[in-house]
């Protein structure tokens, strides 16, 4: 794989390069338990798709413990009996990210520099995510004269998963081969020379081939993207089973679309996130965007196609307003921030408070961002927390996504922390200080 990288030509630096440092065990700062815990996270995350997968079917759900103990076995015959390979859901998923990629670099639409990178050189990204989501949709139409089906996302989801899967180690692989090309810009955490951790983390930061920026293709196209698709193929397949599409469904169907939809519309703000600017294309984050995202996200749908939760109108109609809330929350807070960087003097933000760092940069103290220093971490949970909601009592693998969703905001939010603490110094107290809430005010 060849990795090119594209400066903008006032980005660019005459000074020397500085000297690389091999580090050392005392300058390795390392994330989620070190090299144990990466190879203990590669082995884990795939069991629990899976695991997710048997543990609420069409044949068996488990209920709770341990009354549900005879679901558990039903479970495990289920996992005995079924295939987790399938060559056709291989070249589905290949086929897809593949055109995920293809539309990527040939879609017309505004292109915009990230960050500038130790370097000195910003890349430069294609904001197409929003006509691809549109066009990916409108060629499902095409489906029915192929020979094709939606419903075969549901028939087939455990071998797409597995699918996906591969094709996450795979990309996890080249990228990190990729790492040790000469020229390649290294993600800080992912160089600390432990090749295990590093593959888990992410070695090289923006590995590209051609005009084809892998990691940003991978956060934003054939995994979230996908998710919206395997939702129709759930509301597909319960339509075929009962002859109509559920309101849970519809609920959980719609939410979850204008979640995505809204990601790539503001497609341009991932240029300022971690993921983007910090964190190298590794397994960690190949995993997620291509097989976690998709098959654990989907789960509420996958789980309403066979199971009705009997919910009544009034429930629904209390779980939209919630969705909404969350929206409006996770929206108008995002807006905010990014009306804020891209402007300060804007008419539409020049009323907000900000405390001026050391370093130049501003820290809003007020608006959504004086009630709690992570509330857009709040409104994306809620919208979660809605979403298991249109499953009532099914099982309580339908609430695995906030549950896990809060610990890793939790944890988002501590790296956060520790990297400001690290940037800012002083005035990263005085931050906290005067906006001492972290996703609620007033209670945390």
């Amino acid at each position: 794989m060849v990795l090119t990288r594209r400066a903008a030509a006032s980005a660019s630096s005459t000074a020397p390069p500085e000297a690389i440092v091999a580090p050392t065990a005392a300058s390795v700062h390392y994330e989620f338990g070190g090299p144990l815990g990466a190879l203990g996270v590669m082995l884990l995350l795939p069991i629990v798709v899976v695991v997710l997968y048997f543990g609420c079917g069409a044949s068996t759900c488990i209920a709770g413990w341990p009354s549900s103990m005879e679901h558990v076995r039903a479970a495990l015959d289920a996992a005995r009996a079924t295939p987790l390979w399938d060559w056709k859901a291989t070249g589905v998923v290949f086929g897809w990210s593949i055109t995920q990629a293809l539309l990527y670099v040939v879609l017309p639409g505004p292109k915009t520099y990230g960050v500038l990178l130790r370097n000195g050189s910003r890349l430069r990204y294609p904001m197409n995510g929003h006509l691809a989501f549109w066009l990916s949709l409108l060629a499902l139409k095409l489906l029915p004269y192929t020979g094709g089906s939606l419903v075969y996302l549901y028939d087939h989801y455990l071998q797409l998963a597995t699918a996906s899967m591969a094709l996450s180690v795979l990309l996890s692989v080249l990228s990190f081969a990729a790492s040790f090309v000469p020229g390649c810009e290294l993600a800080e955490g992912g160089d600390t020379g432990n090749r295990l951790y590093d593959f888990f983390i992410g070695r090289a930061l923006n590995p590209r081939v051609g005009a084809l920026d892998l990691k940003a293709m991978c956060e934003l196209r054939p995994g979230l993207i996908g998710w919206v698709v395997l939702n129709l193929g759930m509301a597909a397949a319960q339509f075929e089973r009962i002859g109509h599409v559920s309101w849970p469904m519809i609920c959980v169907v719609a939410f979850q679309a204008v979640y995505v939809w809204d990601a790539l519309y503001h497609e341009q703000a991932i240029l300022t996130t971690m993921d983007i600017t910090t964190d190298g294309f590794g397994f960690m984050l190949a995993f997620g965007d291509m097989t976690w995202v998709p098959f654990t996200y989907s789960l509420q749908a996958r789980l309403l196609v066979d199971h009705d939760p009997l919910l009544p109108p009034l429930a629904l109609a209390c779980i939209t307003l919630l969705n909404c809330v969350g929206y409006f929350v996770f929206r108008g807070a995002n807006s905010q921030k990014d009306a804020f960087r891209r402007d300060s003097t804007d008419p539409d933000v020049s009323h907000l408070q900000w405390m001026q760092t050391t370093r130049g940069s501003k820290l809003l103290v007020s608006g959504w961002w004086g009630l709690a220093r992570k509330i857009n971490y709040t409104g994306d949970w809620l919208m979660g927390l809605s979403w298991s909601l249109c499953c009532g009592a099914i099982s309580p693998i339908a609430y695995f996504y906030p549950v896990y969703f809060g610990v890793l905001l939790t944890h988002r939010a501590a790296r956060d922390d520790h990297f400001c603490r690290l940037k800012y110094g002083d005035d990263w107290q005085e931050y906290k200080r005067r906006v001492p809430y972290i996703f609620v005010p007033g209670v945390i």
